[in-house]
């Protein structure tokens, strides 16, 4: 498998949250704030992880946080923005929105690796999640180009680069659900207390 050295950890955590009303980073389950959930599941597979926010509450987690370049411009920027401030030629790409994420299934992905392909990124539930990802470095010029493009939509922007799927066991499907709504986070937490 890849070593930990040439891979970091990178994590979006910029979102408006506009569903949830609040920053979903910051969202507590089981004494846990969800990004910590999200650097858990990193942490023994990357040398370093980067915090992609403008928000500088989340310093208080100790790793490099770094400005959105493009404002306003979601995942695509937040992608753009960490890859550009990434060392490695490898970079496990998480929201900070998926809290029963592990470092599982994060293997799979170093796992399928190839010569080819700029992109790995999970496919549960048949949704492929350009948001549980591993980015090659030089996808960040893609992404600039189509920023200057004024193209804001991710799977747009993935479908330009080199993609290969990892199709996750059915009983892993749960590690990749993504929290938006105070729906779904109650459902979450009622489903963890019983």
């Amino acid at each position: 498998m890849m070593d930990k050295k040439d891979i970091t950890g990178i994590i979006l955590a910029g979102g408006k949250s506009a569903r949830m009303g609040t920053d979903k980073g910051f969202l507590v389950l089981e004494n846990k704030p969800f990004v910590q959930y999200s650097i858990d599941a990193l942490q023994p597979l990357v040398s370093d992880i980067l915090i992609v926010s403008d928000n500088p509450d989340y310093d208080t987690f100790g790793f490099k946080r770094v400005n959105d370049i493009t404002k306003d411009a979601g995942p695509v920027s937040g992608i753009y923005s960490g890859l550009e401030a990434s060392s490695t030629e490898y970079n496990l790409i998480l929201s900070c929105d998926i809290p029963l994420i592990t470092s599982e299934i994060l293997k799979n992905l170093i796992e399928g690796i190839d010569e080819t392909s700029e992109i790995i990124q999970i496919e549960s539930n048949g949704k492929t999640m350009p948001l549980i990802a591993l980015y090659k470095r030089q996808c960040k010029a893609t992404f600039s180009r189509l920023l200057l493009e004024d193209e804001r939509r991710l799977r747009v922007a993935v479908n330009h680069c080199d993609v290969k799927n990892i199709i996750i066991n059915i009983e892993e499907h749960s590690a990749t659900t993504n929290i938006n709504t105070k729906e779904e986070f109650k459902h979450l937490e009622d489903a963890r207390n019983n």
